[in-house]
This record gives structure tokens, C-alpha cells and sequence, in this order.
């Protein structure tokens, strides 16, 4: 299995963890600073339903790290933790009521009395300092480990969240470029044979990739990498799908829309920002298919020097849903609210925080969705 800061974390002990805390809030408050600074001291954005108001989400994120640490009496007992127990106070009384996402309607967090940025960037270094107190006097085991592995991950999703929202904004200098690839290489060939799907084993997992089990997978030729522009685009110039949003075609030449301006377009890069509606599209076109999440796990795991991932979120073939005797950790609303037919995308994006870099871990948005760092791979039929 490829080696990635994703698998060491989810067994990391104590030390590495206080390490990779600090360096997560301190990404997020340095992209945080370059959105107030490209957006202003009013921090405005369109009240849609794919974004969230900055200063919220800073906000949310210290309060969902002591929400489930600091102010959470039995967060030794890790996954097995009662979610309803009452909490400890915490440092803004009112702050539940202003950032916990399961019961704040979305809509109505553009009208918040919010703290001020130097507020809650107080809040979220007071907080920090809670929670690393904590992480000093915790036992090295996985269930007293388990929330500081969630409050993490949680802030480098939150901090990838920023980013494409930055992309959709066009705002300046915030979120990467992709990297370009080269020409496609040979697909990967699988006989057909069992796999077992899904996380077993010791370390930190999300419950939705839990209760791993055992399928029977047919004969797989799948691509080695993701579809580039250049394998996307004829596609288009056919006639045969829409023109992706962020494209146009100048005087003969390909730009893309990036940093809120057009710019000539390496087609060497990934195809990004494409909806799974445009990704079955092409198969349709193409005479391909997407693989399903077990096919793609099987080529991430089985042959990690000649499957290549992490260049864009990839789209699958499956509906998100839960494995065999699935049962909900703490975090009540992660999973389960979500298993209502949505693609699952696996792999991991340009802009995704290494330590969420992991083959099992599975991802999840609407299949309209076309403002996430997502493109895709096909198999044969």
C-alpha cells in the first residue's frame, strides 16, 4: 500500500499529533489572512449553498475541536464516546448557538452576530492551547487518541473547503494550480478475484470506512492516472457535452478561468472542476465506464507504483453507503445523514492536505457538484 503522511497519521502518537495540530491551524489562519485581505475587512460572500461565510468557518473549526476535547468530559473513551453528554462551558457562552453546524440552519449563518477576526483568531489559539494541554496528559492509545485524529482531519477538510471556495470566488494568489501530467501510460489490468473493501486494523478511521468485507471483483482494465484536458476536450469540440464552466475557447486557443482571470490552459493538466453528470458523459461518449470504489481501492492498495492518484478528486461508479454493520461514531452528522445515493470520489486533490491522503478514505458530494477539485479515471467495459 502507498506510503503516505495520511496512513502514518491516523497511527501517529501524541507528539506527532501536537506537531501536525499546530502546522493545520497555522495553514488555516494564513489562508484565512489571504482571503481577508483579497476579500476586505467585511469578509462578504454570496449567500450560496456550496459556500459558508469565512469568518464562520474559522470560527467552527475552534469550536469543533473543543467541542469534542476540551469541553467533552469522555473524550477518553474515543469512538464509543456518548455524543449527548452534557458539556464542560466553554471560553464564548455563546458559542454553540453561533458555530455548531448540526443545529445552525446554513442560510442563517450570514446573519450572525460573529465575533470579530481578531476575535476568533484569539478564540482559536486559546483553544489550541486547550486541547495540546489535553494531548500532553493523554494515553497513547487509540481511543484517547481518537478525537485529537478527528479535530485534525477536520481542520485540513475545512482548510481545503477554503481553498475552493477561494477558486469559485476568484480570488487572487490563494488556491494552487494543479500539476500537469504526462502523456497517459498503459492501463492497469486485474484479474478477477476477491478484495476486501474498507479499513480494518489498528489507528484512527472514519465509520463510514469501517466494517471492511470481502467482495468478488470481475476482470478490471482501469486507467493509471486521471483524465488531462487534453483527453477531455475533444469530448467537447465534438459537440457531444457541455462547455465545463471554466473554459472557453479564444480565437482558436483553450483558456481557463483561474484567480478571477482568463488564462491560456495547459491541457496537460487534470480535467478539474467537472460534475459526475460530465464525467458519465464522457464515458458515454468515450465507450468507457467509471470504476466502482472497490476497483479503485483494489489499484490504490495492490499496485501503488503504477497507479498513480491525488492529482483530483476522482469520481466512482458507487452510490455512498454504509458497509456492512456500520454504526455511527460520535460525530453523528459526518456519515450517515449523506448516505442518500450521492457518488462516492476517491484519491484526493492538488490542494488536499497530505495527511488526508489515504487509499481508503472515501469522499462524498453531490453529483451536480462541479466547484470541488474533481475530474476522473474510466475502466473498460
Amino acid at each position: 500500500m502507498r506510503d503516505t503522511p495520511g496512513v502514518a497519521i491516523r497511527q501517529a502518537g501524541a507528539a506527532a499529533l501536537a506537531a501536525a495540530l499546530r502546522d493545520s491551524r497555522h495553514r488555516t489562519l494564513a489562508t484565512f489572512a489571504r482571503v481577508e485581505s483579497a476579500l476586505g475587512p467585511g469578509l462578504v460572500v454570496p449567500q450560496w449553498r456550496t459556500l459558508n461565510p469565512p469568518l464562520w468557518e474559522l470560527g467552527h473549526i475552534g469550536w469543533f475541536q473543543s467541542h469534542w476535547l476540551a469541553r467533552n468530559p469522555v473524550w477518553r473513551s474515543g469512538w464509543r464516546a456518548d455524543p449527548t453528554v452534557p458539556r464542560h462551558p466553554g471560553r464564548r457562552p455563546n458559542a454553540d448557538a453561533l458555530y455548531d453546524s448540526s443545529h445552525v440552519p446554513h442560510d442563517s449563518r450570514w446573519s450572525l452576530d460573529l465575533p470579530s477576526a481578531e476575535a476568533t483568531r484569539a478564540d482559536l489559539a486559546a483553544q489550541l492551547d486547550d486541547t495540546l494541554a489535553l494531548l500532553a496528559e493523554a494515553p497513547d492509545d487509540d481511543d484517547a487518541l481518537y478525537f485529537f485524529r478527528l479535530a485534525l482531519l477536520h481542520e485540513d477538510m475545512h482548510h481545503e473547503a477554503a481553498l475552493y471556495m477561494a477558486q469559485a470566488l476568484g480570488l487572487p494568489g490563494i488556491a494552487p494550480p494543479p500539476t500537469p501530467l504526462p502523456p497517459p501510460a498503459d492501463a492497469l489490468s486485474f484479474e478477477p478475484g476477491p478484495w476486501r473493501l474498507g479499513f480494518s486494523g489498528p489507528g484512527f478511521a472514519f465509520d463510514n470506512e469501517l466494517g471492511a468485507h470481502e467482495l468478488l471483483l470481475g476482470a478490471t482494465r482501469i486507467d493509471a492516472q486521471v483524465l488531462r484536458w487534453a483527453e477531455y476536450l475533444p469530448f467537447v469540440e465534438a459537440g457531444a457535452g457541455p462547455m465545463p464552466r471554466h473554459l472557453r475557447r479564444a480565437q482558436g486557443d483553450w483558456q481557463v478561468r483561474r484567480h478571477g482571470e482568463w488564462q491560456a490552459l495547459d491541457v496537460a493538466e487534470p480535467a478539474c472542476h467537472l460534475s459526475w453528470h460530465e464525467a458519465q458523459a464522457w464515458c458515454a461518449w468515450a465507450g468507457r465506464r467509471l470504476p466502482s470504489e472497490a476497483e479503485w481501492e483494489r489499484a490504490a492498495v495492490t499496485r501503488p507504483e503504477a497507479f498513480h492518484w491525488g492529482a483530483v478528486w476522482e469520481w466512482t461508479a458507487s452510490a455512498f453507503a454504509p458497509y456492512p454493520g456500520f454504526q455511527p461514531h460520535p460525530y453523528r452528522d459526518y456519515s450517515a445523514p449523506w448516505f442518500d445515493g450521492r457518488p462516492v470520489l476517491r484519491g484526493a486533490s492538488f490542494a488536499t492536505s497530505p495527511r488526508m491522503v489515504h487509499p481508503r478514505y472515501r469522499n462524498y458530494f453531490p453529483a451536480e457538484r462541479n466547484d470541488i477539485f474533481a475530474g476522473f479515471r474510466t475502466c473498460a467495459f
